[in-house]
């Protein structure tokens, strides 16, 4: 069941307002929730979450895969020593119809597997790409890592037993730079409208020169539906996982996400650049890469 939220990560009344017993609250929803984006661990890593993190209330059920993403629940679980292998990934499925027609191949090569600690996810990532893990506490004993390139550069952390949820009451122009059904996530008996997909997209003002609190773009991992039309939800970064979710991802900054064109352009325009990269490329395929592990 939906329910109000109160506003959460410091904010004083978000768009979308948020409470989260996870330190991925504001990575789950980037645009509006958590306010102009701070200084980051790496530069550019997009409100991502912070190595400690308050402490939250343990609960019980299942994400919620309605428009407004309401995804209550978590549970307390015993880890395993983590698990990283050289081998070659799986072949990348085929992209949607939304997604870019002229994307380069990903330029890594001798990729590796990593799978979490606890046993139950998996996903591919470049040799050269390092694993920082723990990168942090998770209050409610999910797992907590994040993915650096080979510049020590964030590119996507994947954080589970998330706690969170949203209510829409407000939306903003939108563009769906990529997206992409991803199937090993999905769920029987959930409707194929909210299955999980990899998506890159951007909202907020098409002409804004930078980041803002109400303009922003991230890639990773969500339940909700392709959004129709022009206007949509703020994005939203979170997919279901037992006991209750899960998010893989990040927001896109153009001072940490290594992008082509000049300086001057609009970030709505950066963001469309970064697409057509063998950086995102990469970060494209690992992400959409996670499976669970048995």
């Amino acid at each position: 069941m939906r329910r109000p939220m109160t506003p959460g990560c410091g904010s004083s009344g978000p768009p979308r307002s948020l409470a989260a017993a996870s330190a991925g609250a504001c990575l789950a929803v980037l645009l509006a929730a958590c306010g102009p984006p701070p200084a980051p661990r790496n530069p550019g890593s997009a409100a991502a979450p912070q190595p400690s993190a308050s402490a939250g209330a343990t609960s019980s059920g299942t994400a919620d895969a309605t428009a407004g993403g309401t995804a209550p629940a978590s549970a307390n679980g015993t880890a395993l020593p983590p698990s990283t292998t050289a081998g070659v990934p799986p072949a990348e499925p085929a992209p949607s119809g939304t997604s870019p027609s002229r994307l380069p191949s990903p330029t890594a090569s001798g990729w590796k597997t990593f799978t979490t600690s606890d046993r139950q996810l998996t996903f591919d990532h470049p040799g050269d790409w390092t694993i920082k893990d723990p990168t942090g506490k998770s209050p409610l004993g999910g797992e907590f890592v994040e993915v650096l390139n080979a510049a020590g550069k964030s590119m996507a952390v994947l954080e589970t037993r998330i706690v969170t949820g949203s209510e829409c009451v407000q939306k903003y122009p939108f563009a769906v730079l990529d997206s992409e059904p991803m199937t090993a996530l999905a769920e029987k008996g959930v409707p194929d409208e909210n299955a999980p997909r990899f998506m890159f997209e951007t909202r907020g003002d098409a002409s804004a020169p930078a980041r803002t609190a109400e303009t922003i773009a991230a890639y990773g991992i969500t339940m909700i539906p392709e959004e129709v039309g022009t206007l949509a939800c703020p994005i939203f970064l979170l997919f279901r996982w037992p006991p209750s979710g899960a998010m893989f991802g990040a927001g896109y900054d153009p001072a940490n996400n290594t992008t082509p064109g000049e300086p001057a352009l609009p970030y709505w325009e950066k963001a469309k650049l970064y697409v057509e990269t063998g950086e995102y490329r990469n970060i494209r395929r690992m992400i959409a890469s996670l499976r669970p592990a048995r």
